[in-house]
């Protein structure tokens, strides 16, 4: 398999720092040479290559854009050429990332106690610990503010009772960031440790999209843990939501390399695959029309991750900014993985070619983090004042 060119219509890597550019070709030459042969046998089977994470470790990939704890320290912008370099290669290495990093890592780094810290962070960017994320609830997705997980006060421990749903790693965890409701009403994260007496957790079977990834629920009835295992620095949706912010902008710029990926697969089959007086399908009308709108969307996405990553750098990034990102640059890869789809026909639906695979999974990704739909809410709210969520 010849390496990844790249995707680059309007010279968008002048706008790169050679350290960007390194970190990416980093990642892509991971991706080429150790993803890409194994992912769609993972894909057929419904595993995740566990066998990947040290190598990703050792990347620097878990933890990249955050200080100390023997992170990479990598710039936002550089965190996103990774992570779009990861989702080209599957949806499922690049949630296994974004969840280590910003759904676990980042909170007990953000809100954590030195102790906390000290304990999981060097574990969690080593790969020698994985963590998950446990905010979704059977009934609440989009409205996590009416979570049922309850935390009571006893002494000096907690005690929760709850249940999660569709959490990214929840099954193969060490450790599980647990968000619930404590008696003052105010959501507070909790570290529940994998084996905890009255926890549970257990793997979502018969998937259809992300099968390279584990996706679990988490059930916790009577689970006590040392009140030490509260995260003291945030209370309020503002934790678990300035979490998803970091997650959501990781997803903004892997949706580009799932696009990518889709886009490259069908330029090169147009140019090969040959109908009508033996003329290759890339020369009709509608072919190009498909291919031209891929790349002018694909060209598009990058310049928007590549604007929200520098003001991210600066200090400078709102919701509304990662909310444009993840919701524009998930749409534009579903339709692309589409658009890829019918340029190869019938043998667009098959795992010799990676389309299909990315095609269901961008289903997932269009949901997760906060739906189409919710972060158009977030826009609006922005533009008008006006909040539209009820």
């Amino acid at each position: 398999m010849p390496p990844f060119p790249g995707v680059d219509f309007l010279d968008f890597d002048s706008l790169l720092s050679d350290e960007e550019k390194l970190a990416r070709k980093s990642v892509r030459q991971f991706v080429d040479e150790q993803v890409l042969p194994i992912i769609a046998q993972h894909d057929r089977e419904g595993t995740f290559p566990m066998n990947l994470v040290p190598e990703m470790a050792k990347l620097g990939l878990f933890g990249a854009n955050l200080k100390g704890y023997g992170c990479a320290e990598m710039s936002n912008v550089e965190y996103g050429v990774v992570t779009q370099e990861l989702e080209r290669g599957d949806s499922g290495l690049r949630s296994f990332a974004s969840v280590q990093s910003a759904l676990v890592m980042y909170p007990i780094h953000a809100f954590g106690s030195d102790a906390q810290k000290e304990k999981w962070l060097p574990l969690l960017q080593q790969g020698k610990a994985i963590g998950c994320f446990g905010l979704t609830e059977p009934q609440f997705g989009s409205n996590p503010g009416g979570m049922l997980t309850r935390a009571v006060k006893k002494g000096d421990s907690y005690v929760l009772d709850g249940e999660k749903m569709w959490i990214t790693n929840g099954s193969i965890a060490d450790v599980a960031l647990i968000w619930a409701k404590c008696e003052d009403g105010k959501i507070r994260g909790f570290l529940v440790e994998k084996g905890t007496p009255g926890f549970k957790a257990w793997a979502i079977h018969g998937k259809q999209s992300l099968r390279a990834s584990v996706t679990s629920g988490l059930a916790m009835t009577g689970c006590k843990i040392p009140a030490s295992n509260l995260l003291p620095g945030v209370q309020g949706l503002r934790g678990p939501l300035s979490c998803l912010d970091q997650a959501r902008y990781g997803i903004g710029w892997g949706a580009i390399g799932a696009a990518m990926a889709c886009y490259d697969t069908a330029l090169s089959y147009a140019k090969q695959r040959k109908q009508f007086n033996d003329r290759p399908i890339a020369s009709h009308q509608l072919v190009q029309e498909k291919l031209v709108w891929m790349i002018t969307e694909i060209t598009k996405a990058q310049f928007l991750a590549l604007q929200v990553g520098r003001l991210k750098d600066q200090g400078r990034v709102h919701s509304s900014h990662i909310s444009m990102l993840k919701m524009n640059n998930v749409w534009m890869a579903r339709e692309t993985a589409r658009m890829a789809r019918e340029i190869l026909g019938a043998n667009g639906i098959v795992d010799d070619y990676c389309i299909m695979r990315h095609m269901n999974n961008l289903e997932s990704v269009y949901t997760y983090e906060g739906t189409h739909d919710i972060h158009k809410l977030v826009i609006g709210e922005r533009i008008t004042g006006i909040a539209a969520f009820v």
